[in-house]
């Protein structure tokens, strides 16, 4: 998840990191009233979700509090990369004697994160490997003994630093470490870290983006995540997201629910093969028990389109009786609104089957079996 730069400088600060004092704002007469506090020539910086804003026009600069009042009118008219400006950060400009990158990012070769810097600040990092690849620093983090102050020192060192501008910014590495674990971030980063004329440093821009997976960690950033998601997701995906289902739409009549994502896709392409188009990815995951069985199943059953539902388990740490108690407790609930097809294999598959076939639910054996089935199914009730 990307945070805003607002979003991520007020961690930054909160880790006493400097940063330019500034407002969030979204009214032009808001922005003048900022810079009028602030009496100081501002920066005027859209808040949006994308790299490179300075380059698009997403960044503009004000001498007065007039001036800074018509950038923020032109900016909220404007959009930066496709994305609608909303909301603008009004920040004191920042005299700048050198500017200078320093991030933290996870390499995956590696299985670790790293940390890289450049005396060759304010542009993106990958233009800066390209053109001066030399100036590039990069430390590797062992993930066991961690970012340590010997390599923060290390790195101001070859950054050209002694004294106490070496320790102070090898401080600033350490507080940035420090957010990157307490984040979960998949990559945190100041560009430009700013060294001004009397010798101090500025995180003048930041950015943070958080590992998904780890949001259940970081609940003020989940609810907004679900609720920016809840306006581009279908209701199906936006209710199989809050169940931690992994569904996307599509645009068949034969619903797919499966236990793995390669085995999902699998299950599409032979329901291809054999003539059918899918309505619908949905993987359940491992160990799915009765209640995520029955929750997607009532999603499936929700989109007009369906015609039948086949459904493909192949149970390791899956049990093959919970998806089967699964399927009779959404048809007690909803009923079996669509025909069904179903191909248990695994863990408890004996048990699954008895308790399916008692019911009157088919169970096939193969894959290619209860996908022909499934097929011809859809074209019948077409």
């Amino acid at each position: 998840m990307k945070l805003f730069e607002y979003e991520a400088k007020k961690i930054f600060s909160r880790y006493k990191i400097p940063i330019p004092l500034g407002e969030l704002t979204t009214f032009p007469a808001q922005a003048q009233e900022i810079a009028i506090r602030l009496d100081a020539p501002v920066v005027i910086k859209a808040q949006v979700l994308v790299s490179g804003r300075g380059k698009a026009g997403g960044i503009l600069f004000a001498q007065s509090p007039e001036e800074a009042k018509l950038a923020t009118k032109r900016l909220l008219r404007a959009e930066v990369r496709g994305i609608r400006i909303r909301s603008l950060l009004v920040e004191e400009k920042i005299p700048i004697l050198k500017e200078l990158y320093f991030g933290i990012t996870v390499d995956r070769s590696k299985r670790s994160y790293i940390a890289i810097a450049s005396a060759e600040g304010g542009m993106e990092i990958e233009e800066i490997a390209n053109a001066t690849p030399e100036k590039i620093i990069k430390v590797l983090i062992d993930p066991l003994r961690g970012f340590r102050h010997h390599h923060a020192r290390k790195i101001a060192k070859k950054l050209g630093y002694v004294g106490r501008q070496m320790v102070e910014l090898a401080t600033i590495f350490l507080k940035e470490y420090r957010i990157a674990m307490d984040y979960d971030a998949e990559l945190i980063e100041m560009n430009p870290l700013i060294e001004t004329p009397e010798g101090k440093f500025v995180a003048a821009d930041t950015r943070l983006i958080i590992d998904d997976s780890a949001l259940h960690r970081h609940h003020e950033f989940k609810r907004r995540l679900i609720k920016d998601e809840e306006a581009k997701l279908t209701p199906q995906e936006f209710e199989a997201r809050k169940s931690g289902l992994a569904y996307v739409k599509l645009e068949g009549n034969i619903g797919v629910i499966g236990n793995g994502a390669g085995l999902v896709m699998a299950t599409m392409d032979v329901v291809q093969i054999y003539g059918g188009s899918p309505a619908n990815f949905l993987d359940v995951g491992g160990g799915a028990s009765s209640n995520e069985m029955a929750v997607a199943l009532n999603l499936v059953f929700s989109d007009p389109q369906v015609r039948v539902v086949f459904i493909n388990i192949l149970g390791g740490i899956t049990r093959c009786d919970e998806i089967a108690k699964g399927i009779l407790e959404a048809k007690s609930s909803i009923g079996f609104l669509k025909p069904m097809v179903v191909r248990l294999m695994g863990t408890n598959e004996e048990e699954g089957r008895r308790i399916l076939t008692e019911a009157g639910v088919p169970v096939f054996d193969s894959m290619e079996e209860a996908a022909e089935k499934a097929v011809e199914i859809a074209k019948n009730e077409g």
